[in-house]
């Protein structure tokens, strides 16, 4: 059984953006030493317009070969023209209401999300599914949930977007591992208790 992985930037406090969202404030936290370990461990996660710049096209995957994504991140990179954001990935949007993919690689997820995550989980691969957002579809998909990666950046907003967008059981889950990084951050990983 694959694992599904949510991989997420958040605040001190819990939140992966202000209250509109948005979560520019975090990327002055993404410096030369954290770029450095997504390359090395997460090199899936760097989006594919990301990778273009630096030359990191040939990255291979190491722990994902299929990403889902809310519709309201998927949002960010159609404001920017960019229809495939994770080009090098089997890409999964989860929307009712934007109707045909604008992109040959994205599947639009319109109904049975819960199914579908879980046809994905029972395919036969050594990868994982990495589940980037956002804070609705994390609380639909919270029961799926293997993994969490969570980057905790040094702020604190006070108010805004939730990990979890919606109300979950309580659920224990176990450390596996924390990482600190020169700029304050902390990279936390926990396993589901199942």
């Amino acid at each position: 059984m694959r694992k599904l992985t949510y991989f997420i930037a958040c605040s001190i406090d819990g939140f992966i953006g202000d209250p509109s969202g948005d979560a520019t404030s975090m990327y002055r936290f993404v410096d030369e030493e954290f770029i450095d370990f997504l390359k090395a461990e997460y090199p899936e996660t760097i989006a594919t317009h990301g990778r273009r710049a630096p030359g990191l096209d040939d990255l291979p995957n190491k722990r994902f070969d299929t990403v889902i994504q809310g519709r309201g991140s998927y949002d960010l990179a159609l404001k920017e023209g960019i229809t495939s954001p994770y080009a090098h990935l089997r890409e999964y949007v989860a929307s009712r209401s934007l109707g045909e993919s604008p992109d040959p690689n994205v599947e639009i997820i319109a109904d049975d999300l819960v199914g579908k995550v879980r046809e994905l989980k029972a395919e036969d691969s050594e990868f994982g599914i990495y589940l980037c957002g956002g804070s609705q579809l994390a609380g639909e998909l919270f029961a799926e949930i293997d993994e969490l990666v969570i980057k905790t950046y040094p702020l604190v907003y006070g108010a805004g977007m939730p990990m979890f967008g919606s109300g979950s059981a309580i659920s224990d889950f176990t450390l596996e591992s924390v990482r600190a990084f020169g700029n304050g951050t902390l990279l936390r990983t926990y396993g589901r208790k199942r």
